[in-house]
């Protein structure tokens, strides 16, 4: 009997772990995800993304198994703790973060553009709360802190301090001693690099490492389009020299041509586990049907560290020497938690972690009562550099579905409340009840066009928006089951990074306007609901 019992059980947990996916899919975050940055503390995970000018900004993630990431909070989320200007333009603000941890510490370091420049952010946990920036006064973005054995911290910074252009768009790194018990750099500023070659350009996003005793600077170079690219230097001394690494640029996709599914690879940070492997994460594109509408995304692949010419060399992917789509996951653990329902019905007192402001919300204009989030119509409109009353969610998916139910009587034409697909303020999509009529609007590089208008006298309708790659359905009705089309079909490649440009990415959500006038309407939301197919 005890026989059998054990025979059970072995075949229970044989039977539990073959169930478990044996591969892991790329992007590990799909949709907008730029510029990720990661560590590690104990069994534990931790990756932080840029956002640009969306609020709450920097989302933070964990994880176990360097799949599963699940969302549990942001680095700026009080309104006045980094505060974005009014009149902040498309894909400023919030650039490129690195996210670390020393003695008990979280760290965050970042760039607000057109803002107070760079800062770092402390918590002790990284779900939050985080605390008010100190601000740096250093030149350029996308710094890295680094911490050597003798517990000093390094800062390492984007920008030709040197004041020589020899070449175009000569950038590189720099490195200062950041004294965290007086909050500033001090001592000499030094530059470490300008790229690994005469001609390299926007080099940017430094990582600084120390493995095996030796000294490893990791940067982006080559701007973070088609022929982006990751290199590596490396030194005997933390001040350097530090030498480019022969087999530079260690990771890049830009030789694979233009059809390539996945492109502009680059921003590169390593991890390594408690079982001693090597990861990176790094941004990469899709391409779908010629376009790349999802904009920036957060991969992930296998490193090791080979000896090249007596260096230690990281080698992406061994065997394949690039980023798959599918392949086998890292030796660890696999995670589960329970993912947001796709439906949103506003239960809860508060917002749900994933829905995203364009701009920082300096006062509040919705609220959530009864089941149901309720909009303030505001002055404010989508296609200006403003805060208008939109929440949102990232489009995460090249096939897709999103809907709401909205309640809304208005008799002035002013008025409007509804769906909006958003890449930024020159190109999105409106899907708007109005106060006789539903209409379809779109702006395409700044040019505003009304696609269509419908008679709806109803206050209470479904909005539907239906994707499928490059193509788009817009559909409105008194029911789930009574939709009708509106406008035909329209080129979602509006929100391509070929059209929209931009570091940002695309999002749908709620969206309500008064255009311009004062108005006391509210749009009330029942639920919000999408589907990545």
């Amino acid at each position: 009997m005890k026989n059998l019992t054990f025979l059970l059980i072995l075949i229970l947990i044989g039977t539990a772990t073959f169930a478990q996916p044996q591969t892991y899919k790329n992007p590990i975050l799909s949709g907008y995800h730029p510029d990720p940055s990661i560590c590690r503390v104990g069994d534990d995970y931790y990756l932080v993304n840029s956002s640009f000018e969306w609020y709450p900004g920097l989302p933070v993630y964990h994880c176990k198994d360097l799949v599963n990431w699940e969302l549990i909070g942001y680095g700026m989320h009080r309104p006045t703790q980094v505060e974005l200007p009014v009149g902040l333009k498309d894909s400023r603000g919030v650039y490129a973060p690195t996210i670390r941890y020393h003695a008990g510490v979280f760290y965050i370091i970042n760039t607000c553009v057109q803002c107070n420049g760079n800062f770092y952010i402390t918590a002790t946990n990284p779900a939050g709360p985080w605390s008010d920036p100190v601000w740096l006064g250093s030149r350029g973005i996308d710094p890295d802190l680094f911490w050597d054995d003798d517990g000093t911290c390094y800062y390492t910074g984007h920008a030709n301090i040197t004041g020589v252009n020899d070449w175009p768009q000569k950038n590189g790194v720099w490195m200062q001693v950041l004294d965290l018990e007086q909050e500033k750099l001090v001592g000499p500023r030094k530059q470490l690099t300008h790229g690994h070659a005469k001609n390299a350009r926007w080099t940017e996003g430094p990582h600084l490492y120390k493995i095996d005793g030796k000294y490893m600077l990791m940067v982006a170079e080559g701007g973070t389009g088609f022929h982006h690219a990751t290199t590596v230097h490396h030194a005997d001394s933390i001040w350097g020299p530090y030498i480019p690494n022969h087999s530079n640029p260690v990771l890049t996709h830009r030789h694979l041509g233009e059809n390539y599914p996945i492109h502009s690879v680059g921003h590169t940070d390593l991890v390594q586990t408690q079982n001693g492997d090597w990861w990176a994460v790094m941004l990469g594109k899709r391409k779908v049907d010629g376009s790349t509408l999802l904009a920036r995304e957060s991969f992930l692949t296998p490193v090791e560290f080979q000896e090249q010419e007596g260096i230690l060399t990281p080698v992406f992917n061994p065997g394949v020497g690039k980023l798959l789509l599918e392949q086998k996951r890292p030796n660890l653990p696999w995670m589960t938690f329970e993912k947001p329902a796709a439906k949103n019905e506003f239960e809860k007192d508060e917002l749900e972690l994933y829905w995203n402001f364009l701009r920082t919300p300096y006062e509040k204009w919705y609220s959530l009562e009864d089941g149901k989030l309720n909009i303030e119509l505001r002055p404010e409109v989508a296609d200006s550099l403003v805060n208008p009353s939109l929440i949102a969610q990232r489009i995460e998916d090249h096939v897709w579905t999103a809907s709401a139910k909205l309640s809304f009587k208005t008799k002035k034409e002013n008025e409007q409340a509804g769906l909006i697909i958003y890449r930024n303020s020159q190109n999105h999509f409106q899907l708007l009840k109005e106060k006789d009529e539903v209409v379809l609007i779109k702006t395409k590089k700044g040019v505003k066009t009304e696609v269509a208008r419908v008679a709806c006298k109803e206050e209470e309708i479904i909005l539907a928006i239906k994707a499928e790659k490059t193509k788009v359905e817009f559909s409105f009705g008194k029911s789930e089951n009574e939709l009708k089309n509106i406008g035909g079909e329209e080129e979602l490649t509006l929100i391509s990074d070929e059209v929209a440009g931009g570091f940002n990415g695309p999002y749908v959500g709620m969206y309500a306007t008064s255009n311009g006038k004062e108005s006391k309407a509210v749009a009330e939301f029942e639920w919000f609901e999408y589907v990545g197919l």
